[in-house]
C-alpha cells in the first residue's frame, strides 16, 4: 500500500521495483528517496511525456526524486530555440571548432570504458571503477532511441554525451571527457553540441537532468538560458542565471 501513495498514477505498464530511503548522493546529511520503476512495454518508452513528467532514466528504469525532507532536486530542459549561449559559452564553442563531433548509436569500447572512470575519479565524482557490465546496464540497455555525441581529437577520443532521443525531446543521461583538458571546457561544449543537434532535428526541449542549485557539480546547468526547471510539479521559466 505504501507504494501505491507514492505513485498513484503508476500506470500498468509500469512495476515499481526499488523503494528505499538512502544517504542522498547529492547533498551531505540529507536522506533521499527516488523509486525505480522498469517500464515493460509494449511498444517503446513514450520518452517526451516521460520527461516532462520529471522522470530520469538509468538503463530501463525510470525514477524521480520523492524525498521525504528536501526539495533539492529540480528537472531542468532549455526551450532549444530560444537558447542564446553567454558569451563564455560562445568563447567556448569558437575554440573547440578543431574538434570532430560524431552522434551515432551508443556503443561500449574499452577507451569509452576507460574515460568514463578517469572522468569519475579524476574529477572527485565517486572511487568505485565501473565495469563493461555496469556500463552497459546503465547506458545501452534501454527502452527508448539511445545515441552517443562523442568529441574526438587527432582521432581520440576525448568526450562523450549520452543521449535520449524521442520525438520532441532530447535528453543528457550522463556526460564524461578527458580531465585533462579542463581547459576546452568540454563540459560546457557537449551541451552545445547536444543543443545544436536538436536544433537541427526539430526538437522542443532538451533535458540537463537534475539541476540542485547547493552542488557545484549540477548547479551550473542554471547558466543555460533560457530554460524551465520543475519546482511542485510545474515548470517554471527562468530568463536570468541564479546569483
Amino acid at each position: 500500500m505504501a507504494n501505491q501513495r507514492v505513485y498513484p498514477e503508476l500506470p500498468n505498464n509500469e512495476f515499481l521495483v526499488y523503494d528505499e530511503r538512502e544517504p542522498c548522493p547529492y547533498l551531505p546529511n540529507e536522506i533521499a528517496r527516488m523509486p525505480l520503476r522498469y517500464f515493460a512495454g509494449p511498444g517503446p518508452l513514450d520518452l517526451d511525456k516521460a520527461l516532462d513528467k520529471g522522470d530520469r532514466r538509468a538503463g530501463q528504469l525510470l525514477y524521480r526524486p520523492t524525498c521525504p525532507t528536501c526539495n533539492a532536486c529540480q528537472a531542468i530542459r532549455i526551450p532549444v530555440d530560444e537558447f542564446r549561449p553567454s558569451r563564455s559559452q560562445s568563447r567556448c564553442w569558437a575554440k573547440n571548432q578543431d574538434l570532430e563531433v560524431s552522434v551515432g548509436s551508443a556503443t561500449f569500447s574499452e577507451d569509452r570504458l576507460h574515460l568514463y572512470n578517469r572522468h569519475k575519479i579524476e574529477r572527485g565524482l565517486g572511487t568505485a571503477v565501473m565495469d563493461r557490465e555496469h556500463y552497459e546496464g546503465w547506458f545501452l540497455r534501454t527502452n527508448t532511441v539511445t545515441l552517443e555525441l562523442s568529441l574526438w581529437y587527432n582521432q581520440r577520443l576525448i568526450g562523450l554525451t549520452i543521449l535520449d532521443v524521442g520525438k520532441t525531446s532530447t535528453s543528457a543521461v550522463y556526460g564524461f571527457f578527458d580531465p585533462d583538458l579542463h581547459h576546452r571546457s568540454l563540459g560546457v561544449f557537449m551541451v552545445l553540441a547536444s543543443l545544436a543537434w536538436a536544433k537541427q532535428h526539430g526538437m522542443k526541449y532538451h533535458y540537463l537532468g537534475l539541476y540542485i542549485a547547493q552542488n557545484a557539480h549540477v548547479s551550473y546547468k542554471a547558466n543555460y538560458l533560457p530554460h524551465e526547471r520543475r519546482i511542485e510539479n510545474q515548470w517554471h521559466r527562468f530568463d536570468k542565471s541564479v546569483g
